[in-house]
C-alpha cells in the first residue's frame, strides 16, 4: 500500500514585497483583551530585524488576526511584502529583462505568526514568489472546528498557489501546496478549487480538489496582479488525507 502514496509536494521558488512603508490589519474588529494593541506595536521593531530593513526603504505589511490554536488567545499572521527592495535588486542586475520576465521572483515575500499565548512574534517564513503581487491569507478550519489553520495564496508569473500551514511548536508549518490556476493569458490553462471532507486517517479534513474553469482576460492585463474569474464544476481532481507519521497531506494513485 505504501508504494500507492503520493506525497502532495509542489516545489515552487516564490517571492514578495512592498511598493510603501504601510501597515493594514486585517479583522480589525477583534478586540479580545490586548492583542491588537500589542501585535501592531511588536510587529514593525519585529519585522525590520529580522529582515534587516533599513530605515529608507519603503515596504507594506498586513496583520490578519484569527485564533490558530485552542488557547483561547487571538493569534495573528503578519505578511511582508518587499517590492522596493525587489526593484532595486533587479535595477543594479546585469540581467534586469530577465528578471522582468519571470516577474523578479526571490525572496520578498514573508509571513511571520504572533503567537497570542507566548506574545511573541515567530522568525520569518521566505515565501518565494512575484513581488508584484502581495501575499493573501484567508483561514479553514482544518484540524480542528475549536481555531483555524493558514492559507496562503502567493503569485509565480501567470500562476497563482496556495499553502496550507498547521501551527506546529509556535511555528507555520507547510502541510499542503496546490496551484488555484495556471496558464493566465495563455492557450492552455488549468484552475481549481477546494473543498473539505471527513479525515480519511485523523480528525484533520481531507482536502477535495475539485476543477475550475479559468476565464481568460479580454484585454492585455499585467499576469501579476490580475485575479481572474473562476467557475466552479463537480469534477473532482484529487482527494487528499493527512498522513500523521509523514506530517503531510497525501492521496492515492490513481
Amino acid at each position: 500500500m505504501i508504494n500507492k502514496l503520493i506525497f502532495c509536494f509542489v516545489l515552487a521558488f516564490i517571492s514578495s514585497c512592498g511598493d510603501s512603508k504601510s501597515k493594514e490589519t486585517v479583522l480589525p474588529e477583534v478586540t479580545e483583551d490586548n492583542s491588537k494593541q500589542t501585535v501592531e506595536k511588536m510587529a514593525e521593531r519585529h519585522i525590520e530585524s529580522k529582515l534587516s530593513i533599513p530605515a529608507t526603504e519603503k515596504y507594506t505589511y498586513k496583520i490578519y488576526k484569527e485564533h490558530l490554536d485552542d488557547d483561547g488567545k487571538i493569534d495573528a499572521i503578519i505578511t511582508v511584502n518587499r517590492l522596493e527592495f525587489a526593484m532595486d535588486e533587479a535595477s543594479r542586475s546585469n540581467n534586469t529583462a530577465k528578471l522582468a520576465e519571470i516577474g523578479f521572483m526571490g525572496n520578498y515575500n514573508f509571513l511571520f505568526l504572533f503567537d497570542g499565548g507566548l506574545n511573541m512574534i515567530s522568525p520569518q517564513i521566505a515565501i518565494p514568489s512575484s513581488p508584484m503581487a502581495e501575499l493573501v491569507v484567508s483561514f479553514e478550519n482544518i484540524q480542528s472546528d475549536k481555531f483555524k489553520d493558514v492559507l496562503v495564496d502567493f503569485r509565480i508569473k501567470n500562476a497563482s498557489y496556495k499553502d496550507y500551514y498547521v501551527i506546529s511548536n509556535h511555528i507555520p508549518r507547510r502541510v499542503f501546496q496546490w496551484k488555484n490556476y495556471d496558464g493566465l493569458t495563455s492557450k492552455i490553462s488549468e484552475a481549481y478549487y477546494f473543498e473539505y471532507g471527513d479525515g480519511t486517517m485523523t480528525e484533520m479534513k481531507d482536502i477535495l480538489v475539485k476543477k475550475a474553469i479559468l476565464k481568460q482576460p479580454t484585454k492585455e492585463v499585467d499576469v501579476s496582479k490580475y485575479a481572474p474569474e473562476l467557475t466552479k464544476t463537480d469534477e473532482l481532481v484529487f482527494r487528499f488525507f493527512y498522513h500523521p507519521k509523514e506530517g503531510k497531506y497525501m492521496t492515492m494513485r490513481k
